[in-house]
């Protein structure tokens, strides 16, 4: 899938998550304009701590992972989203967290809303 495509996916989770979540908030904007840019600006974020960060932990996590039975996989998505908001709290505007609970139930809900959207969206042949 292209990052494109992925980067509209994540940013269509991410603002799905913060609307279902009350311990996960996108900072707001004061037009809507305004606001489509802040979470396209933190799903960019996320898409790129996804692609370059995430396998590498998956990779060096793969026996907690396969102790766990594939559940640490959890932790890792938490952390990711957990890192994503510190990122973007560096900018002073975009994902924020409530701790880690909210970040490992984040990860479950963007994850079930990235599938239902893949699924949607047609595959390249």
């Amino acid at each position: 899938m292209g990052f494109l495509i992925q980067l509209v996916l994540n940013g269509i989770a991410l603002w799905l998550c913060a609307w279902l979540l009350d311990g996960v908030s996108i900072t707001q904007a004061a037009t809507a304009g305004e606001q489509v840019v802040v979470v396209l600006v933190v799903s960019f974020i996320f898409t790129v701590v996804n692609a370059v960060i995430k396998p590498v932990v998956k990779f060096f996590s793969l026996p907690l992972t396969i102790l766990t039975f594939g559940l640490f996989t959890l932790v890792i998505n938490a952390l990711m989203i957990l890192l994503t908001s510190w990122i973007t709290g560096l900018i002073g505007w975009g994902l924020h967290v409530d701790g880690f609970w909210w970040a490992v139930g984040a990860g479950l809900v963007i994850s079930i809303i990235t599938w239902v959207l893949s699924a949607l969206v047609p595959a390249d042949h």
